[in-house]
């Protein structure tokens, strides 16, 4: 019984593995970069990001349909492009950078769903912006890996300089100068782990296995290295555990994931071992001699 409902579903279909591959892939580059985006307050940035880039996998879609390729590129050059000009407006302005980006993000938002719902179908458009992790590619897994891949890599070699901007920018602004060249190279990170969660969640939920593991992570762990690691098992379980839910209750497989990692995410925040509700309101009783 375990086995025919845990096991036999990526055992006995192709489509099954491809997907819990692709969500092994988005846990390991999208924790950590989750993981910072908490740290370093960005979260409703990322969502901003996120829908950044639909007007150019909208226009990548126009050009050569659902091509994987020419989408991925639309996408990180329009998301790349949205985080540019809004770090340039907040410099010249006396807007703030998230104002900015939430600006940013609606004309993006509504751009690319006119383009698509205008030139493209009903399922066209569902496909854009919810995914379908299911039927995902051999062509998208190596996207996938290989953005997973980079990010690892690269958070390795910034590592140092990203953690203590996240607790004492002032002291990194001290030593180097300012930390622009690496929220620069995180934001590229960003774009681009937010093009490979695209593939699989769309733009609508491309964000949520990145955040809402990072946010969970915060009520078990304290050191960043502990809350990364943490928010990538989270992250790749919500994806196990929400693709046997699609699967056994017939649900649509993004959804499912999503809100797998939301129960996560509610859970944390109830029963966590820091800072949660019951650390802070039903604290254990101390018995002393």
């Amino acid at each position: 019984m375990i086995y025919d409902a845990l096991i036999a579903p990526f055992v006995d279909y192709g489509f099954m593995r491809r997907a819990l591959i692709a969500c092994f892939a988005l846990a390991l580059g999208g924790g950590p970069i989750g993981t910072f985006l908490v740290l370093r307050r960005m979260s409703l940035m990322g969502d901003a990001m996120s829908h950044a880039i639909l007007p150019g996998a909208a226009i990548g879609f126009l050009i050569a349909g659902l091509s994987l390729w020419t989408m991925s590129i639309g996408g990180l050059i329009a998301g790349l492009a949205v985080a540019f000009l809004a770090g340039i407006i907040s410099r010249v302005t006396a807007l703030r950078e998230d104002a900015s980006l939430a600006g940013f993000y609606l004309i993006s938002l509504a751009l690319g769903v006119l383009i698509v719902s205008t030139q493209g179908s009903n399922i066209d458009l569902l496909h854009v912006l919810f995914g379908t992790i299911l039927s995902v590619t051999d062509d998208a897994l190596i996207l996938v890996a290989s953005i997973a891949t980079l990010s690892i890599v690269t958070l390795a070699l910034i590592y140092r300089p990203l953690v203590i901007e996240c607790f004492d920018p002032a002291f990194l602004r001290a030593t180097t100068g300012g930390g622009t060249v690496w929220h620069f190279i995180f934001l590229v990170l960003v774009v681009v782990n937010l093009v490979a969660g695209f593939q699989a969640l769309g733009t609508l939920m491309a964000l949520g296995l990145m955040m809402l593991p990072a946010a969970a992570a915060r009520f078990w762990a304290g050191a960043v290295w502990s809350l990364a690691a943490l928010s990538t098992t989270l992250a790749f379980l919500s994806g196990f555990a929400g693709l046997l839910l699609s699967y056994n209750f017939n649900l649509p497989s993004g959804p499912s994931i999503i809100l797998t990692a939301g129960l996560v995410y509610v859970a944390s925040i109830l029963l966590g071992t820091r800072d949660s509700v019951r650390t802070r309101y039903f604290p254990r009783a101390h018995f002393h001699d």
